[in-house]
Order: structure tokens, then sequence, then C-alpha cells
């Protein structure tokens, strides 16, 4: 392989600390300028989990269980999965095999993660010209409208495209759960990888060719309560351009909204439950069958909420576009080509906006 530890996806304008600047005033009343957002930004059209006098759609919940040790409901299970990845693009799983322990240890280490004093973050900050750290993603201007959130980005797997020197900062134990987290969210997207390629009638090899060494990375998110929280955004409406997200909430505040047939639901993840989203690069895969899901996160004025998002894509070197065999099954390729870091460069180089990363690898007028 060339010296793809060299490998760098992208870069963000260095920010303030939103966390920082509600730690030290926390009598504010008003939000500065820059995290004002649009009021066409906030759609009306929106469905709470908790009112009942909306009918507020069911998210597909999918049984690990049953499709990894192949029960006798696989089958069944297979039909839920194909069908909450074409038409929701989202879903929560169950019974995924991963230990409450070490969801429990990894937790704990992240809050105290967040609660580190300033100095010590500032070690753990943003470069300019690399955005892995502490900051916020996509900022190309300063005139930009900001989310009213910190995160901390990181490339966690294959081994060599780590920033080194970034997780030799991390606190010990964080960096001995990660690693372990790491390994078990890596175990169990290409498990659901797997499964996604048999209900598409994807060849096998195709899909182990695609994702047996994908790249990594994880976004921990932090986002403090805000005095106006009709007027911010916790994250800007996007969806993802990885293969596959798998979030942790670590927390039981309200907050991620998905889009669906043009309203915003709210999510509420079950107990012990993982959230999981379709991302651009299986859409992309998937010549079009599965749909990538615009999500966004809102914030409220009492509570903070934290949430760890994976994210499992294609194998650096493999190029992107529709699997072949979906392709000759298709008789149409919906999708361009292009070498993964490519892809990754373009995606990271822009400002969040919806799905239009997307829509731009499209070929022709397809849909």
């Amino acid at each position: 392989m060339e010296n793809q530890e060299e490998v760098n996806f992208g870069r963000s304008l260095i920010v303030p600390s939103v966390q920082q600047l509600a730690r030290n005033e926390p009598s504010i009343t008003k939000i500065p300028h820059r995290y004002v957002q649009q009021l066409d930004d906030h759609d009306s059209s929106f469905v709470s989990s908790d009112d009942p006098l909306t009918i507020n759609p069911s998210v597909p919940v999918i049984d690990l269980h049953n499709l990894i040790e192949n029960t006798s409901t696989y089958s069944s299970e297979l039909i839920k999965l194909h069908t909450a990845s074409k038409q929701w693009g989202f879903f929560q799983v169950i019974n995924h095999g991963i230990s409450e322990t070490l969801l429990e240890d990894f937790k704990r280490e992240i809050l105290d993660f967040f609660g580190l004093s300033m100095e010590e973050k500032k070690h753990l900050w943003q470069e300019e010209d690399n955005h892995e750290g502490f900051g916020q993603l996509f900022v190309v201007s300063e005139e930009q409208k900001l989310d009213w959130s910190d995160m901390f980005y990181i490339t966690t797997l294959p081994h060599h495209l780590r920033k080194s020197q970034l997780f030799q900062k991390l606190p010990h134990l964080l960096r001995d759960k990660l690693e372990v987290y790491s390994a078990e969210m890596k175990k169990l997207a290409v498990a659901i990888l797997g499964q996604m390629g048999k209900a598409l009638g994807m060849k096998t090899e195709e899909m182990s060719e695609l994702f047996e060494d994908g790249v990594q990375s994880m976004r921990m998110n932090y986002y403090p309560p805000c005095p106006e929280p009709e007027l911010a955004l916790g994250f800007s409406p996007h969806s993802d351009a990885d293969a596959l997200t798998i979030l942790y909430q670590l927390n039981q505040t309200d907050g991620l909204q998905i889009r669906k047939d043009g309203k915003w639901v709210t999510v509420k993840p079950l107990p012990n439950a993982l959230v999981v989203n379709i991302g651009d690069i299986m859409e992309i895969v998937s010549n079009g069958v599965y749909k990538s899901i615009e999500h966004r996160a809102m914030v409220n004025s009492n509570d903070e909420r934290l949430s760890v998002a994976t994210f499992y894509s294609s194998s650096m070197g493999t190029e992107l576009g529709p699997a072949q065999s979906l392709v000759a099954q298709h008789k149409v390729a919906n999708f361009r080509r292009v070498p993964l870091e490519e892809y990754f460069k373009g995606f990271f180089a822009r400002k969040l906006d919806g799905k239009s990363y997307l829509d731009y690898m499209k070929l022709g007028e397809s849909k």
C-alpha cells in the first residue's frame, strides 16, 4: 500500500467551543448571532414522538440475534431489514451483542472527556490543516452559521490511517475503551452490511471486498442547553457520507430528528438499542435501492445531550460506485464511479446541505 497514513480527508475552520460559551456564561439569554439559524431551516412540519394527537410513524426495530444467528425467523427479519433500508434508511437494532458493561464504561469515559477543562482540551483541538480533534466540521467560511454543539472527531480504523499523535494525547482509560468499542462497532457494521448484501442479491465477494477493511471514524457529540433553542440547531440537516452509521446515545435527552415523508420525526432510542442509518455510500452501492436519510439534531433550553456516532465506510483504495451485480440486475448505473479518497475529500470540503453531495454523485436524471 502507498503511504496511506498520510491521507488527510479535509479541514474545517477553527471555531470557539460552544460548551465553553455555555459554561462561562450560564446566565446568557440570547445566543450569539452566528448561531442564529434562518427560520427557513426550521421546517414547521414536525412530528413529536410525545404528542398523542399526532400519528408518529413507527421507526423499524431489527432484532440482530435473529439475523446473525440465522434463527427460524431469519427470513422475516431479513425482509424487515430490507424494507427499513428502502423505505426509512433508518432503524434501531436490539440484541446486537455489544455488552452493557462496555457501553456503560465507554459512556463514563466520554462524559469525563467532555468534562475536561478548556486548557486540557486545547491539546486535543483541531489544527488548521486537519479536522480531527475537538471543534466543528464542515465550516468553510467565516460568515457561515454555526451549530450549537461541540464534537470530537477521530479516524479509528484501519490503524494505519490513525492520527497517532492525537491518539497518544487521549486519556488512557478512554483510549483503552475506545479500542474495544471500535472493534465491536466494526464487527457489528460488517455483520449488518453483509445481511444487506444478501437482501439486495449482491455477490458475497463484492461486499467483502468493499467493506472487510473499511474506514471507520467516530464523532463524539456534546449539545449544551441553549437559551434560544427555537433559533438554533445542534447539527444542521444532512445525510451521512459513509455506508452505515451506528449511534449510541448516552442520555435520555431528545434531539435526533429524521426527515420522513417531508416531516421531521423525533426519534427516541430504545433502552439498550443502537440507532443505525444508511449513509450515501450504501445508497450508491445499492444503486439507489437503499436510501440514506436526512437528519438533524435539535437542542433545548434545559438539558444537555451526548451521543457517539460511529461511521463505517468502504476500504481505502476501492472505487466507489454501484455494485456491478446490481447494475447487471437493474440494467442501469444510477451513480458515477470515483475513488473513495476523492469522494471523501469532496464531501468534507463542502458546507452541509441536506443530500446535495449525493445528488452530485447521481448520473443524469436518475433518481
